[in-house]
């Protein structure tokens, strides 16, 4: 069967982090940066590695890969020179004393437990040992019964754990560990410090490596990850919810403006990385608005963007109901008059599958049932065409939650596509030159990927609050800004701000999602702000001391993965 007569089929992996630095201290107040690059970058690279045939999309966002940067030349830096290392459970593997400080000993023993219970910490014996008795110190009137020795080798298996399943594999440190279980020495965790930085510095050669070969494509996503259709108008968040509560203020001030700058300064920072400019887009969490299209194709010059399923039929449903509930309609590029780029529209239910259903299932039947799905829509939509299945997802949250990492999952997947006669592996822009015509799309839902909506960012009593604090923040920049000349102070103020518009901070804002994570995440977008406040030379109002939000649900996988519908 001709290349042309078998379904198109592209796997996109959105790779992103916020940034967890605290910009008032220069330490990372969370860890998942260099964890999530040392499991599953790391792995994500090694699969595509071991199958020449397989191919894929990678979008990265510049945030993560600035972070990924900056993360590995401090471990360089500590290694060769003694500097300090950048996170505090990372400085555990380094040659510094465990603070005496019962209160910091506390949240470094509750650090080193944040892995997945069943798939991370039962896996393995010694893990599980330590972290039982962990369990049992963890209160401030017993913390002081934990000994250096204790915490140091409770660091090791936490590292160790979070260790890509490629590298657990293939390793004779991470075996030699393994086996050892216990007592480990200065040189002993020296040494897995120094693996850690390697995997930390390989991830953006990886890739780059692997696109210079054509296995995968590689995306990008604004500087900081903003939300573009509510940096332009908050108002697009009535196009899904029309009675939705918004902020105070009107709008986001010249957040036209804003929103270019994330653009232009993503495609920079990507370029830069990897040597060439992206052709694809993926929005941050797949929100548009036909005036977000718009802007990504006069200001990025992407040929690409993509999307959901929920935004796509709801943008369906404004040309009517028939339009919205043809199964052709889907699965299928869509061009928006004006733009001359075209939008993928992901499979919302197969995306799902991976994120959440298959977790459970043995690797190999769980790729052969998603085959199967894909081989009925190859069916359904008939030879040639101008169909193409996307199914795209996080890269990273879901793969602590299978058995090993996701390994045999992810190999059986790449085996089973790679050369299948009724399926094409392939990527977006080699589906667009190949000749598949996109449809026109008259007019554009503004949503996300979530529930095809934008409600969450906005909307709630806490989102909303904290886009006014960042309205607040935005006119005294905009005052501040008028007067200030000096280069290079403008331009740390605006990376400044971009961080405090990543859309981050709004996801976790809510009552939903667990304690813990709101809290931690309501202090970093705080600290965010006042950072911001700093650098133009303005007192913070005294409300950024704050809370903005406390949550106390329990939603499933903590919360950093959410299914596409309700």
């Amino acid at each position: 069967m001709t290349a042309a007569a078998r379904l198109p089929v592209i796997l996109l992996w959105h790779m992103h982090q916020p940034q967890y630095r605290d910009a008032l201290t220069g330490r990372y107040a969370l860890p998942w940066t260099y964890l999530h690059a040392i499991k599953d970058y790391t792995d994500m690279a090694a699969h595509l590695e071991g199958n020449r045939e397989a191919r894929c999309v990678v979008n990265f966002t510049p945030l993560l890969i600035e972070q990924i940067e900056e993360i590995a030349a401090r471990i360089a830096a500590h290694l060769e020179g003694g500097s300090a290392l950048p996170d505090p459970i990372l400085a555990l593997l380094g040659p510094e004393s465990v603070p005496t400080d019962p209160a910091v000993r506390l949240e470094l023993l509750r650090g080193c437990l944040r892995a997945q219970r069943k798939q991370m910490i039962e896996r393995f014996g010694p893990y599980l040992e330590l972290a039982t008795i962990a369990e049992t110190l963890g209160t401030p009137e017993r913390v002081s019964y934990a000994s250096d020795q204790f915490i140091h080798d409770l660091a090791v298996w936490y590292h160790l754990a979070w260790l890509g399943e490629t590298v657990r594999r293939n390793d004779s440190l991470v075996a030699h560990l393994t086996e050892r279980g216990r007592d480990f020495s200065l040189s002993e965790r020296r040494a897995l410090l120094e693996l850690i930085g390697q995997l930390v510095g390989q991830v953006i050669p990886r890739y780059r490596q692997l696109a210079a070969r054509g296995q995968c494509e590689l995306s990008v996503t604004p500087y900081g990850h903003p939300i573009i259709p509510l940096l332009l108008d908050f108002g697009s968040a009535h196009d899904a919810v029309p009675g939705m509560t918004l902020p105070l203020h009107a709008a986001y001030p010249d957040g036209a403006v804003r929103a270019r700058w994330h653009i232009e300064e993503g495609v920079r920072v990507f370029t830069r990385a990897f040597g060439s400019a992206p052709t694809g887009c993926w929005p941050a969490e797949g929100a548009i608005s036909a005036a977000t299209l718009e802007l990504l194709a006069t200001a990025g010059g992407f040929r690409w963007a993509a999307s959901s399923a929920g935004v796509l039929r709801n943008s369906l449903a404004l040309s009517g109901p028939a339009a919205a509930e043809d199964p052709q309609a889907y699965n299928r590029p869509y061009r928006v008059a004006g733009t001359g780029m075209s939008c993928f529209f992901r499979d919302d239910a197969l995306s799902d599958l991976i994120g959440f259903t298959y977790a459970t299932w043995h690797g190999d039947d769980a790729a052969a049932n998603l085959v199967n799905e894909l081989l009925q829509l190859a069916r359904d939509y008939g030879q040639g065409g101008n169909h193409a299945v996307l199914i795209a997802l996080d890269g990273e949250n879901a793969w602590e939650h299978y058995p090993f990492n996701g390994y045999y999952f992810m190999r059986a997947l790449y085996a089973q596509l790679a050369n299948h006669p009724r399926l094409e592996l392939t990527t977006l822009s080699d589906c667009l030159a190949r000749g598949i015509q996109p449809a026109p799309l008259p007019r554009v839902c503004a949503g996300s990927w979530v529930h095809g909506t934008l409600a969450t960012w906005i909307g709630d009593a806490a989102k909303n609050r904290a886009w006014d604090l960042l309205c607040e923040a935005k006119e005294a920049y905009d005052r501040m800004m008028r007067e200030m000349t000096d280069t290079a102070q403008r331009a740390g103020v605006d990376r400044q701000l971009s961080l405090c518009e990543s859309s981050d901070w709004f996801w976790w804002f809510g009552d939903y999602n667990p304690t813990d994570a709101v809290s931690q995440f309501d202090r970093l977008y705080r600290r965010q702000l006042l950072a911001l406040y700093r650098r133009l030379e303005l007192s913070p109002p005294g409300v950024l001391a704050l809370p903005i939000a406390t949550g106390s649900g329990q939603p499933e996988h903590g919360g950093v993965m959410r299914r596409a519908n309700a």
